[in-house]
């Protein structure tokens, strides 16, 4: 079909620092062994969360200092906007396109903002023009890869032939909270990283992938699993430890429900696209979907070379997928705040 939603192109992009995850332990015990009395126990997240290195905002040195609203997203402007530039502006050349065709671009981050939006503080650097459309997305957190990729793909569709620039930023790293001696803080400092990617889509011939279905899934009553709380110090982690089994649970009902609004089964699925949240969620969710253990490989790698990146993560594993070949027919997974589970089916183009 050729008035089909296609992925036409895909850029990944991440800050400059980089964060061993030897050093990141390091670090955290001499910040934290003295003034919380279970951290070591909780160091043993550090060896478990099959993470390698992560890139970050700023160099490990900044975090050894407290940091209010200010500092933090004055970086957040900073890196963000870099970031917005050079994701954005490689999946715009991928595609053989210019800024100036862009005719909507919708930008998904929930780690940070400004005011204009990045999109608009961005507009002359990337050369947009004046009558763009601006979609600026703020607090779906993890699920948001997809949940933005799902909007983007539907103005897309109800506008044939425009151009729809799809961009997902976060700067985790700069929630790090001396001051929060808790069990998700410490976790926090274990698992999250910085990254932003870019997708350009539109109707039409060609591409990478077709966009078959879009659907999600809000689970009442669950507003203490995942999020942020907000004070005067910045942004601090929610995170309940009753994740992975609630993923384990919960994940495989909504994903069959989400893919049935569409005719499909899970059966349907040749390879579920999942968004690398831990070690221990990637586990529930391949238990969840009956997938057979470490059939996440490309989640596997991308959560040991950048932590979990929230929502621009599920887009780094979509990229390997499609290095490695995408099948008939994927679906992109990702649960966030909410709490809620967010799916995208893709059809792989003749």
């Amino acid at each position: 079909m050729t008035d089909s939603v296609k992925l036409i192109s895909l850029a990944t992009a991440a800050p400059e620092h980089v964060i061993f995850q030897k050093e990141a332990v390091e670090a955290s015990a001499r910040l934290f062994a003295d003034r919380f009395e279970d951290f070591r126990h909780l160091a043993r997240v550090f060896d478990s969360a099959g993470i390698q290195k992560r890139h970050a905002a700023r160099p490990l040195a900044w975090f050894d200092e407290p940091h209010g609203w200010q500092d933090r997203m004055q970086a957040y402007a900073e890196v963000a906007g870099e970031l917005f530039v050079k994701a954005a502006s490689s999946a715009l050349r991928q595609a053989g396109l210019d800024a100036g065709d862009v005719d909507c671009v919708v930008t998904v981050s929930s780690t940070g903002f400004t005011t204009p939006s990045l999109d608009a503080q961005m507009a002359r650097r990337m050369g947009f023009r004046a009558h763009i459309e601006r979609v600026p997305v703020f607090g779906l957190g993890c699920a948001a890869g997809v949940s933005g990729f799902a909007i983007a793909s539907r103005l897309a569709r109800g506008r044939p032939g425009a151009v729809v620039l799809f961009v997902s930023i976060e700067l985790c790293t700069l929630a790090f909270r001396l001051d929060e001696l808790t069990r998700p803080n410490i976790i926090a400092t274990a698992l999250f990283g910085d990254g932003a990617a870019a997708c350009v889509l539109r109707s039409g011939e060609g591409g990478l992938a077709e966009v078959e279905s879009t659907g999600e899934h809000l689970f009442p009553d669950t507003l203490d699993i995942m999020g942020w709380k907000i004070d005067d110090g910045g942004f601090g982690i929610v995170l309940a430890q009753s994740l992975p089994p609630f993923a384990e649970r919960e994940l495989g009902p909504a994903v069959t429900a989400i893919l049935a609004r569409s005719g499909l089964t899970p059966d349907d699925i040749d390879r579920f696209i999942c968004h690398p949240g831990g070690t221990k969620v990637l586990a529930a969710m391949e238990s969840a979907l009956s997938l057979t253990t470490g059939t996440l490989d490309h989640e596997r790698a991308v959560l040991a070379e950048y932590g979990n990146m929230s929502s621009p993560t599920i887009l780094f594993v979509l990229e390997r997928a499609i290095q490695a070949g995408l099948p008939e027919r994927s679906a992109m997974i990702a649960m966030g705040p909410g709490f809620s589970a967010s799916c995208v089916t893709l059809r792989r183009v003749a």
